[in-house]
């Protein structure tokens, strides 16, 4: 199997790269960013640079491709609502088109991840079934549930097979320092870097935590699969914010400075995905239980850390 991996020199990408070296699979990256200078590069994977729009590209890319893991984001729940129309166009508009040229070539298996943190909307129930009404309240959940729309549409008309997973908060190593996105490893470099730790609302947020390995082993056996639709991937398991801090208290042996802030609108106050499908027509299951995967990430932070110092690099600057 010959596998593109869109956005595969990311976090989740380069984790679903490993896992699909690791059985054997040949890979063909398409990414932004160039993997040199990284540590997951790999000498029998092909690597491809350019845009996500850069259709010309991508037409090359996906030569003689047998599946596509299409895990490029280019935006992210906090910042998604702040330009809507660029959210739509980046993602939205670049998916469908992706789409057009997979036909043209012939190649009919995409696994695409989506978002089981925001599709949702606020939840009618716990843990959250793939059956849930979608009813996001950000402009990145909308965008996620349309793509999975046209995903199906290709299904029923030209025979896509597609899966796409609802992903919760996966988290893990490679996970950036940018505080964008991820609360777990955007607290565990505050706590690297002793910078005080922001908490939107009181703490009582509730989040699905699940670890990048096994999140990466999900997308391939979901490529391995004659299964189509939508699936949830999460830990089955809920963490409060407070519940996370806790946690990287312990694990970091560090008084954690908290700065609490207005909640906000596009925060679900809870969310735990019921995974039962994935673990019956996958045959997979999550692993890595939540505190030994954030000592697991710890580890590789200050592993960063050293190898910055070493080189006299400011900490803030190692991982973009």
């Amino acid at each position: 199997m010959l596998a593109l991996v869109l956005g595969g020199n990311g976090f989740i990408g380069s984790h679903v790269v490993d896992r699909l070296v690791s059985e054997g699979h040949s890979v063909r990256v398409y990414d932004r960013s160039s993997v040199e200078g990284t540590e997951f590069g790999h000498s029998k994977v092909s690597y491809c640079q350019g845009n996500f729009d850069d259709h010309e590209r991508l037409n090359e890319a996906l030569d003689s491709v047998d599946v596509v893991f299409h895990l490029i984001s280019t935006s992210v729940p906090s910042t998604s609502n702040l330009d809507p129309v660029s959210d739509i166009q980046s993602n939205l508009v670049n998916t469908v088109k992706l789409l057009k040229v997979m036909e043209a070539h012939s190649v009919q298996k995409i696994v695409y991840l989506s978002s089981g943190g925001t599709v949702y909307g606020v939840p009618e129930q716990s843990p959250i079934p793939e059956e849930h009404p979608l009813s996001p309240i950000c402009s990145y959940g909308i965008v996620k549930v349309a793509i999975e729309n046209y995903l199906h549409m290709y299904s029923r008309l030209n025979g896509l097979d597609y899966v796409a997973l609802r992903a919760s908060n996966p988290f893990g190593p490679r996970q950036g320092n940018s505080g964008i996105q991820g609360v777990v490893g955007t607290f565990l470099w505050k706590a690297a870097n002793h910078q005080p730790i922001d908490i939107y609302g009181d703490g009582s947020v509730v989040r699905d935590f699940l670890h990048v390995t096994d999140l990466a082993k999900l997308c391939v056996s979901a490529a391995n699969s004659s299964n189509v639709g939508s699936y949830n991937a999460g830990s089955g398991c809920g963490h409060s914010i407070s519940d996370v801090v806790d946690t990287i208290s312990r694990v970091t042996g560090a008084a954690l400075e908290v700065k609490y802030h207005e909640g906000r609108a596009f925060d679900v106050p809870h969310c735990v995905l019921d995974i039962s499908k994935a673990r019956r027509v996958f045959n997979w299951s999550p692993t890595i239980e939540f505190e030994h995967g954030v000592v697991d990430t710890w580890n590789w932070i200050n592993k960063q850390e050293s190898a910055c110092n070493c080189a006299g690099i400011e900490n803030s600057s190692c991982i973009a």
